[in-house]
């Protein structure tokens, strides 16, 4: 059965950093792209990232552009989200997310609070 596992997620202070992993099984890993998405409290889902089913392509949100780093090892099935400069509004659930035809798959999510 397809498991999105994530982790890393915490509590940090303003300008700081994390690495987010979201550890992927019950599919062809390797075969899909992936994107991670977060949702602030007491908002709406906010899209952050993709990157491509090689990793060699990536795309994120405006918000987070030059900030977050979005990669992948299709060898140990995992995605990861590396954070730095952390900003208060970055406060939020953080989920790995793919899509495959009729099939939406998301990990429990990690939080992350960025706070002083």
């Amino acid at each position: 059965q397809v498991q999105l596992v994530e982790s890393g997620g915490g509590l940090v202070q303003p300008g700081g950093s994390l690495r987010l992993s979201c550890a992927a099984s019950g599919f062809t890993f390797s075969t899909l792209p992936m994107s991670w998405v977060r949702q602030a409290p007491g908002k709406g889902l906010e899209w952050v990232s993709d990157i491509d089913r090689g990793g060699g392509a990536t795309v994120y949100a405006n918000s987070v552009k030059g900030r977050f780093t979005i990669s992948r090892d299709n060898v140990k099935h995992t995605l990861y989200l590396h954070m730095d400069n952390l900003k208060s509004e970055d406060t939020a659930v953080y989920y790995c997310f793919f899509t495959a035809g009729t099939l939406d798959a998301w990990g429990q999510g990690t939080l992350v609070t960025v706070s002083s």
